[in-house]
Order: C-alpha cells, then structure tokens, then sequence
C-alpha cells in the first residue's frame, strides 16, 4: 500500500528540521488573531484534539491525555503569549521532543526551508565553538553579500547596530532573513577593521545538491552531496546524476553528512533513482497499520555506489541510507547516524501558528526500527570532535584531500569498481580463421 500523504516530514532536531506541508485548517492572519484574542481556550482544544486523534501512542505515552485537557481548559488566559505557553507545557507530557508548537514567526521560518528558498542576504553562517562568534562560511555566488564583498571568514559582530555578543547563529539568521527589497546592515570585522555592508534583501534559492566529477585511478567518478532533503532535492539529484551519466563516471558517492532530514516523499523519490524494485520504507502508525513505499523500476544507474554518512545523517538521511543498505545497493562509510525513526506531520492553526505531531515510526526494508538507535555503516571511520569542526566548520574541507572519510569512500568505491568489472561475463573471443 503506498504512503499518500507527501506533507509527512523528517527531522533530527528541532531546528532542524525542513520540510513542511499544510494542512489542517486556517485563518487569514487578522482573522486568526480576532479568534486567539476572544477564546485562546479554542487554540488550546485545537492542538489537544489533534494530538488525541492522530499521535502515534495511543497510550500517548503513558499520559492521562484527557485529565490533560481538562486541565488547561479549566485555566483561564489572558493573552497570546500566555496560551502559546500553556501548550508548549501541555505538550511537554507528551515527553516528545517532535511533537512540538511553532509559534508564527517559527512556523513561517519552517515554510521557508520547506520551499528550498528564502529572503535574505545569502550567506552560510557558522558559530566559532571557544569564542562563539558568528563566521560567515562562504557567500552565497550572486546574491546580495556576494555582490558586497563579504568574504568567508568575515566574523559578524553587529546586525543593525545590534551586537551579536553571545548571540546563537539561529538568532542571527532570524535578524538577517526578512523581505525582499528591505535593508539590513551588517558590520564585519575583517582582521582589524571593521566594516559596515549594507544589504539588500532578495530572494535566495537553496540548492541542496551539489555535484562534481572526480578524477581516480579507476576512472572517472561522481561526487554528490546532498545538504537537506527540500521540494526542490529530487529535480535537483536526478539532474546532477543525468548529467554525471552523461560524463561517464565509472561509481558512485553520495555524501549525506549533517544532512538533518526533510520532506519523506523527498527520500522516496531520490531512493528510486538508486533502487531498482523492493520496498524503500515502511510507516506504521498508532493502529498498527503498515504503509509501503517502493521502487518503480526508475533507477538512472547500476554503477557502484558508497554512501558517507555520520551522527548528523537523520530521518530522511536514515531513510535513504537504510534503504540502500538493505537492498545491498550501496556501502555505508562513516560513523553511526542519528537514529530517529519518526515521522510528523505539521499542521497549521487558527492564528497562523502551526503543530508538529508524530503519527508513525518508520521501518527500513528490513524491517529495522532504528528510533535513537541510527544505522551502523558497513565501514566505521569515526572523527574525533576536533577532526568534525575542522572538516564541517568554517573553512569546510568536505570532499577534499583532508577529509579521511571521503577518501576512505574513494578506496572502497574503486575496490567496487574493480570487483563488478571483473565480474561481467567476458565477451567470447572470436574464433580463428582458417
């Protein structure tokens, strides 16, 4: 039986997870405040009747999920801010760090990750582990910081005039992102100077997927490196294997490090440009009821195919990379992923707000519930804290010489090589001629 529903999402953490679809009901924003304004009470029954009708214990944990709604019904509330906590704190019974409320402002950053595009200034951002000051990783080619003359490296320490001392990089990318046309200034310090860049705002797109061909003694291959699994991941992946086909390349790596997770019907879709027949995933929800997902008989290529993943590969990641691994399609090189094995769906609210709600695991093609336990790659090369902010930190040496994990990625893949081409029948030698 195939999933249906393409709005269910997949996330490692909070923060990161990307993927949204709505549904559920909604207001326009004046309308939905009106409402919050006379009966917050309502926002409150609202979340409670979607979790009772849909999350994926029935036992909802072990919580008297009816004594729950009896009890914040029964308080009164005095403004919007008082009943955004009074659910937060409902939902923490729930002891689920995914089923979650996203107040307006969270829910329309959710949307924007979800559409692979935002408004901003276009710039990777990273937070300095000793002294936490907030590094721009690279400028995004074309965009406004681009255009300015930001450089990587470049440590932010005001937005607008307001310092970013102490400030985490999510705070930061929320002051920076806004709409398109409107200004933000941001002053950099730039060995000892310090420089002030007014920006405009506009459109940024995301590219999940970026893509090269490597040279190696076996030929040939392609590089492919997946950040996060968006609307825009699967057109993005099936180009850039199109176009490696198109080169020749001789195997395969996919690189999904850090890669948190994203929209379900994302990984399926990826996983079938890979996977010939078979089952990709399986859901099951609160009623025991099991959902498949399978291959159509659409994968690009046979080639040989490894996969790098890590402790930061999640949920989608998992999906992917289980599926692969299963079907003996792919070896895994890496470190232990993440390990969460739950799938939501993200409903919007009446006042524009929105409710994350987990409604089922899901199961590897065999059968694997890899919730908190992550999937074991098939050859560990583990890092130490040091080596992961060298390789993922501002100066991002991903795919490069000193990364020990991608060139442990290239033995193997050419040990692959080697192997199925040796394996294929020899054409027979043509008899002689008299």
């Amino acid at each position: 039986m195939p999933i249906t529903k393409r709005g269910l999402i997949l996330g490692a953490t909070i923060a990161g997870v990307t993927g949204v679809a709505l549904t559920g009901v909604g207001l326009h924003s004046s309308q939905g405040q009106a409402f919050l304004q006379e009966s917050p009470k309502q926002l409150i029954d609202e979340v409670w009747q979607l979790v009772d009708r849909t999350y994926v214990d029935g036992t909802f944990n072990k919580t008297d999920w009816r004594a729950v709604r009896q009890e914040y019904l029964g308080r009164e509330y005095s403004s919007r801010e008082s009943a955004y906590d009074a659910i937060r704190e409902m939902l923490e019974k729930l002891n689920d760090p995914y089923t979650r409320f996203l107040d307006p402002q969270a829910f329309r950053s959710m949307q924007v990750d979800t559409s692979g595009e935002l408004t901003g200034v276009g710039i990777q951002l990273s937070q300095d582990e000793e002294t936490k000051a907030l590094i721009v990783v690279a400028p995004i080619e074309g965009t406004p910081a681009s255009q300015a003359g930001i450089l990587a490296r470049d440590i932010i320490t005001k937005i607008d005039g307001q310092s970013t001392e102490g400030m985490d990089s999510n705070a930061a990318v929320d002051l920076i992102r806004g709409e398109v046309g409107t200004e933000v200034v941001l002053t950099i310090k730039r060995g000892d100077r310090e420089l002030d860049f007014p920006l405009k705002r506009a459109q940024i797109p995301i590219h999940p997927v970026r893509y090269s061909k490597q040279d190696s003694p076996n030929g040939p291959i392609g590089y492919i490196r997946l950040s996060q699994f968006s609307a825009k991941a699967g057109d993005e992946f099936k180009a850039a294997l199109q176009d490696l086909e198109k080169q020749n390349v001789t195997g395969y790596v996919l690189d999904l490090r850090v890669n948190p997770g994203g929209l379900l019907y994302s990984a399926i879709d990826i996983a079938r440009m890979w996977i010939k027949e078979g089952v990709i995933v399986s859901t099951v929800d609160r009623q025991g009821v099991s959902e498949q997902e399978t291959a159509n008989n659409t994968a690009l290529t046979e080639k040989p195919l490894v996969v790098l993943v890590d402790g930061g590969s999640a949920s989608a990641s998992e999906i992917l990379s289980g599926a692969l691994q299963d079907d003996k399609r792919a070896v895994l090189i890496g470190s232990k992923t993440f390990g969460k094995g739950l799938v939501q769906s993200v409903r919007s609210l009446g006042d524009g707000s929105g409710l994350a709600v987990t409604i089922a695991k899901y199961l590897t093609p065999s059968g694997r519930d890899i919730n908190n336990a992550g999937i074991q790659p098939d050859v560990v090369v583990d890092l130490t804290d040091e080596q992961r902010q060298a390789l993922f930190g501002a100066d991002n040496k991903i795919g490069t010489s000193e990364d020990i994990q991608y060139l442990k990625a290239l033995e193997v893949l050419g040990q692959k090589i080697v192997q199925e081409g040796s394996d294929k029948p020899q054409a027979a030698a043509s008899p002689a001629l008299p």
